[in-house]
Order: C-alpha cells, then structure tokens, then sequence
C-alpha cells in the first residue's frame, strides 16, 4: 500500500477537530503542563516556512507531555489588532474587521495543515469585543490604584483617598509624579473635585500627561521605541518625529526593582534577561539640585559619581529639556530654537548610538555650582535624551570621555580633580583614581568620597543619594482606528471612568480611517463617539453641549495592551462574568513552557511581566510571574536568489559570466529557480511588473541564465519566502514538521533548502514500509517474540527520544529516528512489541503517518492519549562481545563469546575453534593473552 500523505493528513486533521481531541480540562486527576505558542499577527501575507518553527517545538513538547499522562492546555489565538489592517483599510476603505477575519480565516487554514494539537475551544482575537472588554476592564483596575512603596505593591486608589481625607499626604511613601505638593487634609478638603482629581492623577498607575513621544506623520500615530528601526518606522518605513504630546501612560517604573528582581526566578534565555537588565538600567549615585543664575529656575542631575563634582565645567541639557525655551537668552535663541528642530527628527536610538558626531549649542545662560558658586555654562547636545535620568547631565570632561570629546570640540575648560593623572589626550575613567583639587574630599578614593559628598549634599540640601532607573513610564495611546478603545470620557477636560458594567465600549463605525482634517485621531471621524452620564450609553456627537453629554476619548490602546495578559484568558476563554475564573487560574497557575522570538524583549516580554505583577498585587492572579520557562527560538533563514543587471543598460548577464563588469544584484522570485540555480527567464519577464524588463536581454551561459545566492532574512520583499502550503501538498505536513525540527538547534538561525526536504520525506516512506509487506505493500505486523538486537534498537531510541525533548534538543531525535529505521529495516523487523513503541515515539513528530499506522496496529483512540514508551536499561546491556582474535599480535577473524566466561572457557573456545587450528598450522600454541571485553591474543 503506498504512503498518500494528503489523504491521511486531510483524514486525522478532521478526525481531531470533530473528535476536539487536544481539549484540555479545567479540572483533572493529572498533573498540569500549560505550553504556549506566541500568538501571531494574521498579516495579509500568511504563514511562511520560518513561521512554523517554534509552533513546531511547542507541539512537539506538548504531545510528548500528553503521552507522559499530563493534562496539557496548548491553545492558540491571534493578536488581531495592528496597523497593517488599519493601513490596508485607509488605502482601500475596507473595514479592519473584515480584513483581519479574512487573514485569520488563511492562518487557521494553514495552522490546521501542519498538525498541531491545539485546543482551538479556546481561541481567543485581541479585537473581539468580548476580550477587549477585559482589556478595557484591566485598564479600570490600574487607572483605580496607586503604587505603595512602603507595601511594594499596587493598591486601591480609594485607600489613598482615605488617607488624604485624614491627614494629607504627609505620611504617604508611594510612586508618584515628581511635582507632587505636600498638602493637609484641609487643603485636601477645600479643593474642587477638578483640583482632587488632578492629584490623584499623579499617584494613578495609568494616568495623563504631556510625553515626548515618536511621532510618525505618514502613520498618524505615536511608536515606541521598539516599533523604530534606524530613525524610520519599522511598518513602512516612514520618518519619525520626537514631539510633546498628551498621552496616556503606564506607571511601569514604580515596578522597576521587581522586574529586574523577578529575573533571579524564570529560567528565561539569559541574552533576554540581560537586554531587560540593560532597559531597566538600574544604577546607584546622587540627585543633585542646580540653580540657573539669575533666574528663579532649577533643574535636577542625577550622577553615579557625585565625588567628580568638583570636576564640573558645563551642563548639558537634552534639546527637549522643558528649561531650554525658559533660559535661552535672546542672542543664542534662533541657534537654540534650529538645533532644537533638528534634533527632533532624530530617533533616540539614533541619538544613543552616533558616538562619533559631537554637536550641541549654547543656551547663553549659566547654573551656580551648588559647593563653589562659581558660573558653569549651560549647553543643550543631542547625546543627552531627556527620557534618561532627569534630562540633564553635570559635565565632567576630565572624567568622562564623551564630555571630554564635547569640550575639547567647543573649546571648553577641563579642570582636572584627579591625582597625578594625565588628561592631555583623553578622559580618566579609572575609577580607582584618587580624588584630588575638590575641596574636602581630596585625596579620597571614589567609595569614600561618594559617601562624604551624598552626606554633605544632605546636609545642605542639594541634594541626596538616589537609586535611578533608565526605564521610562510606558507611553500607552496610539492616534489610530484599529485597538482597543479607552473607557473613559472627559468632563471638561478631566478624565471619568465608563462603569465596567457597560464594557465592552466598542469600535464605532467611521467613514475615514486617517486623522481628521485638524489632526485628531480616526476615532474623530466617529458621529457617535459621546457618553451620556444619563441613559449610560455612547450617543451622537451633536448632543455634546448638553449637561450629561462628554466627548469620549479619541485614542486607542497600543497593541501590547491585549497581549500582556492574554496567557490568562485562555485559562477559561469563555468566562463571561470574569477576565479568568479564579478555579481556573488556580489550576493552570502559569505558563510552564513559552516559545517566542527574541525581538519582544523589551516588548511585550517586559509589558506583560509589569501587568501580570500587578493583577497579582490586586489579588486577581496566583503568581507574580506568568511563564516558567521561555525558550527563543532561532530564524529560518532564507536562500535568496539574485539576477545581475549591468550598470546603465538593459541587460542581465548569469551570474556565472558577471566577472568585474559593473552589475546591480537585484532580487528575483526563488520560486523562479529550480535546483540547479536556473532561472526561468521566461516567467521571469512574465510576472514583472517592469515594462522595462519585459523587454531587457538575458546574457545566457550555455543556454542558462544561473542566479546568484545569498542567506538571508526570510521577508516577502526579498522575494525568497517558501509558503508551507506548496511544502505539505508536494511531501506533506510531517514532512514539514521533520525537516524544520532536522535543520539544526533549536535556538539557532539555519537556512532553509527545499531541496533538503526529500530526505525527509525518503524518511517517513520508508517508516511507512516497515509496517507494510515489501513486496505486495499489505499492512503486516507479527506478534512474534522480539529479538534481543530490537529490543536494543528501540530501547536506545526510547532513551535518546526521551532525552532529546526534555533538552529541547529536537533535531537529533530526528536523526534517532532515522538510524532506528534503517537498522529495523535491516532486521526486517514486523513485530509489534517494536513497532507499537516505536510510533508512539515518533508521534509528537509526525503525528498524522503516526494516527493512521496506530490505527492499522487496532486502536481505536487516537494515538494522543497512548503512553510513552519507558525505556529499560537492560536491553542496552551487552550479554556478549565480538572479541578480535590476534595471531602474535595481527588480527586474523573474530569471535562472538559470552562476557559471563571464565579465561579458561575463554582460552578452550579460542584454540579448539577450527580457525585458530589453521593458523597454527600444526604447532601449540605457547600462550592465550586474554583482556575481558577487549582483545584475544594466540601467540604462537
């Protein structure tokens, strides 16, 4: 019978979706494993073959759990919301909706393809109304606490109010904005409910203010920092702007210690947990106060060395600094005001990482040094971001090399405060350099004197010692149609919360997805987007002047908001009173197993950790760390195919005859290739959009145009993306499933070769061969006594398998399996004691050729729920040995001899073996050297 590999895959995926084979409980006898899969973004594109990698690992690892008698929760669903639908929709005023149920339709088409064992019951769809209304309703949680530092937790915001009703906020030890002013209860009492709200505002953990952000005109919408590539988007490749604007953000800071904490206990890749480290950037040092002279202004250095503050010769101020449009004198304003503009064309990660460019301009105003009084000039330079420390940064040529370089280029002092130093050509960043020429803690080393110095900066109250975080607040608004629209409205410009019995408030119908004609968000374009406190419903713009009528906020959420608690929906997706039912959340606990990319860690890796934290603070989850374990996957790289044009004409000349002419590599369709690297010239010219082209000569080489090659990042725009599709109708979805997990380590970048995948596929053919009869291809399967020689073969395997999944180590099983193969094959084994086991080891592998060869063995239940197979030590152990047998030190034939032999047993089978007799040709032997388990040597 031969292998049909579609029918049998298109047979069992119907079979488990009919049968909801991979359902888990929410109350079970079994122990627990929960394995997630980052859920994706269903683009317009669909899967590629780099896609499945980690979807692969993570179905692997769960069907292996199953098989170890663990109820296992593998879901899968869709981070729906994002600005490729929005941008497709302003193009072609298609709905978001429809564009993202059309894609999510050819994701699920393409997921059930390859196999995996979800439990598709519990979907979940970030733009679903019925989820986002949880999204909203966290969004409640976290605008209703506050973050107590004495607790080091969030608590309820009516706490804090209670507070203030007795005795001010005095007393109060909490996260909060810097400008918050110590006031009494009475003062608390006698102001307006306007004037409350406006300080609670600053206490809430998701509040309003004004934020530099990144602004992309082209998109109409604010990105973070991860969402910039190179000073451009990374969706689109549009400029970006750095501009102030009223945003909604997240309090994430007042969680910086515990984040960097909650490291120490998740066994997470430690190149993730260092980028993490490095963006939370905790550091030691001192807050130092600064008076601008002759003006009733001051602003705030934070410094890891205070004890250099003698060393101080100029400021420097982020260009965005609030203070510069202040104390810019007159004659420096226009310089100022133009550097100003440049600056905010920059990203900040362009700004952090141009070390060679040394720019910055003088405001004409000075500081007082807060231990000398001397004057020091204040400059504003692009090296400084004001979303770092305080914006502002004390200047200390001598010791540091950048300030070193800013000097020596504008021409500023560089005292030196360190003894017997030399600072003629750079910096001293020595840090055991002895303090020298500063005052009272000359002649200290830096630990003493950074001590000596935070004492006296509080004892004259300049300043106090302080630990400082890199981390900023996470700006939480987009100016975009496609997420999840904030509950909340404004009465007379103070934000009020939509009563979570009213959630969720949903997307509104708009005409326009772009901004409005004066710059507001979509959702502006909305007739009916104003909340009446009466009736408690969303009612018509025009009836805003009325008493009971508000505008309704016009952003939307970013879009980590409904992934940074998704992995607790799908604990009890359907719960319709509760985000997660608390049996639920109190069985499943957490994510044991998470596979994702790297690229999110300072993402939603970070956003999720900060939400998970705080629901746990608020009583609503179990654990403060939602995942285990993660694992990064690698990339799949592509083979990228070029076509060579020569410079300035109309001509593609073969690789192979490009030689030093002058040549532009351009991309061409890999589907264009075959495997010898030719191009199909004619199909080439044929899906071209390029007149041009269409009419170009092709220089061939014996007839052959031969493209170039280069491993590269799988994209679309490289043309050299392999649709799985093409992959399972051509060799099927085990043949997929295998060659991914084949191509090398998990956690590492290898490229994909089509033409590799037919070894794969010889592999699950001649698997398919062992259970059926060679020669009339009928399924056959004895009952016979295993030999020892396969039971050795199936129990290596057994242990190797078993061994290789719990490392994660999932190419080398695939190799097992084909050694196990041939030496079954060799053996022409049929017995069922072998091959029973032996698919079920295969099965989280290939499970599709594994269901339908367990169903010809006479099951009746999918091959899920069978038990791994247990490995046994003894079928490994070695009963005899194929021993040499040396005459006077050259081998001449071997002999298999048990190990349990005496050397005297031993030396009688040697010498009466008819062999041996010819050898010696009529004469004794003198001696039988014998090592057990080793060597036979006759000496003659």
């Amino acid at each position: 019978m031969k292998y049909h590999f579609n029918e049998i895959e298109a047979k069992w995926q119907k079979f488990w979706l009919e049968n909801e084979t991979f359902k888990a409980e929410n109350e079970s006898s079994k122990p627990k494993f929960y394995v997630l899969d980052m859920f994706p973004y269903p683009s317009g594109a669909g899967l590629h073959v780099g896609h499945p990698l980690g979807y692969i690992a993570s179905d692997i690892y769960a069907r292996y759990k199953r098989h170890k008698g663990y109820n296992v929760l593998h879901p899968q669903g869709y981070d729906s919301f994002g600005l490729p639908a929005e941008q497709y929709a302003i193009q072609t005023g298609q709905h978001p909706a429809k564009t993202t149920e059309e894609n999510i339709k050819t994701y699920r088409r393409q997921l059930d393809q390859i196999g995996f064992s979800y439990d598709w019951s519990r979907e979940v769809r970030t733009s679903d109304p019925e989820y986002y209304r949880w999204t909203q309703w966290i969004f409640i949680q976290l605008f209703e606490s506050y973050y107590c530092n004495d607790a080091d937790q969030a608590r309820p915001i009516s706490e804090l109010v209670e507070v203030f009703n007795q005795e001010g906020n005095q007393s109060i030890n909490a996260a909060c904005d810097e400008d918050v002013p110590i006031f009494s209860e009475i003062q608390w009492k006698n102001w307006t409910d306007v004037e409350q709200e406006m300080v609670l505002a600053k206490y809430r953990l998701t509040y309003l203010s004004e934020t530099e952000v990144n602004w992309c005109p082209e998109l109409g919408t604010v990105l973070a920092n991860d969402e910039i590539v190179n000073g451009v988007s990374e969706r689109g490749g549009f400029p970006v702007v750095r501009k102030k604007m009223k945003q909604w953000s997240m309090r994430i800071t007042a969680y910086a210690q515990r984040l960097l904490d909650g490291l120490e206990k998740i066994d997470w890749p430690q190149p993730l947990k260092d980028s993490q480290r490095n963006w939370i950037g905790r550091s030691e040092g001192a807050m130092v106060r600064f008076k601008v002279k002759n003006l009733n202004e001051e602003f705030q250095v934070f410094t890891t060395r205070p004890d250099t503050i003698f060393g101080v010769s100029f400021m420097t101020l982020a260009p965005e600094h609030e203070l510069v449009e202040k104390i810019t004198t007159p004659d420096q304003q226009q310089e100022v005001e133009d550097y100003v503009m440049a600056t905010s064309k920059r990203s900040e990660r362009d700004r952090m990482s141009d070390v060679k460019t040394i720019s910055g301009v003088f405001t004409g105003a000075y500081a007082v040094h807060p231990f000398t009084g001397e004057d020091v000039p204040i400059w504003i330079g692009d090296y400084v971001l004001a979303s770092y420390g305080t914006g502002a940064v004390m200047a200390v040529p001598c010791g540091d090399q950048r300030d070193y370089d800013f000097a020596k280029h504008f021409g500023l002092e560089i005292p030196n405060i360190f003894k017997d130093q030399d600072i003629s050509e750079s910096a001293c960043e020595d840090k055991s350099a002895v303090i020298a020429n500063s005052d009272f803690i000359s002649g200290m080393d830096a630990a003493t004197a950074i001590r000596r110095i935070i004492d006296e900066m509080e004892k004259r109250g300049i300043g106090q010692g302080k630990i400082n975080y890199r981390l900023r607040d996470a700006v939480f608004s987009r100016q975009r149609y496609w997420g999840e629209p904030f509950p909340v409205y404004y009465d007379n410009g103070v934000p009020r919360i939509i009563d979570e019995k009213h959630l969720p408030l949903r997307l509104p119908e708009v005409e326009k997805y772009l901004p409005t004609s004066d710059g507001k968000p979509p959702l502006g374009n909305a007739k009916s987007w104003a909340w009446c406190t009466k009736t408690e419903t969303v009612v018509s713009n025009d009836l805003i002047d009325q008493k009971s009528v508000f505008p309704i906020e016009l952003n939307t959420m970013p879009g980590w908001a409904g992934s940074s608690w998704y992995f607790n929906r799908y604990m009890d997706a359907r719960n319709r009173t509760s985000f997660t039912g608390k049996k639920a959340l109190e069985y499943w606990r957490d994510v044991d197993l998470y596979i994702g990319g790297s690229e999110h860690a300072t993402g939603h890796l970070l956003y999720s950790r900060f939400w998970q934290k705080f629901l746990y603070d608020r009583g609503l989850v179990p654990v403060d760390e939602y995942a285990k374990k993660l694992i990064n996957q690698g990339m799949i790289l592509g083979t990228s195919a070029f076509v060579y044009r020569l410079e300035g004409e109309n001509t593609y000349v073969s690789q192979t005859l490009v030689g030093d002419q002058k040549v532009q590599p351009i991309h061409v369709d890999v589907s264009l290739v075959n495997a010898s690297n030719e191009l199909d010239v004619e199909a080439f010219k044929r899906n071209t959009l390029n007149k041009e082209t269409r009419q170009a000569r092709f220089v061939l080489d014996d007839g052959k145009y031969i493209v170039g090659r280069e491993v590269e990042k799988m994209s679309k725009s490289k043309y050299n993306v392999v649709n799985p599709d093409d992959i399972c109708k051509n060799y099927g979805a085990d043949t997929l499933r295998l060659y991914e997990m084949f191509l090398g380590p998990l956690e590492q970048a290898k490229p994909w070769n089509t033409a590799g995948i037919s070894g794969v596929h010889g592999f699950l053919k001649k698997l398919w061969k062992l259970y059926h009869n060679n020669e009339e291809g009928i399924f056959s399967v004895s009952d016979a006594e295993a030999t020892t020689e396969e039971l050795k073969t199936l129990h290596k395997t057994i242990k190797k398998v078993d061994e290789d999944i719990a490392n994660f180590s999932f190419n080398t099983s695939v190799s097992s399996f084909m050694i196990a193969v041939n030496e079954l094959t060799a053996m022409k084994c049929d017995k069922r004691a072998i091959l029973e086991p032996l698919i079920v080891l295969i099965s989280p592998y290939a499970p599709h050729i594994a269901e339908e060869l367990w169903e010809k063995l006479g099951h009746s239940k999918s091959i899920a729920s069978a038990d791994f197979p247990v490995f046994e030590e003894s079928y490994l152990i070695e009963s005899t040995k194929e021993y040499p047998i040396s005459f006077n030190g050259k081998m001449r034939f071997t002999l298999e001899l048990s190990l349990d032999l005496s050397r005297e047993e031993v030396e009688k089978i040697v010498l009466a073996d008819e062999r041996t007799v010819h050898q010696l040709g009529g004469r004794t032997a003198k001696k039988v050297i014998f090592v057990p388990g080793k060597i036979i040597n006759v000496v003659g």
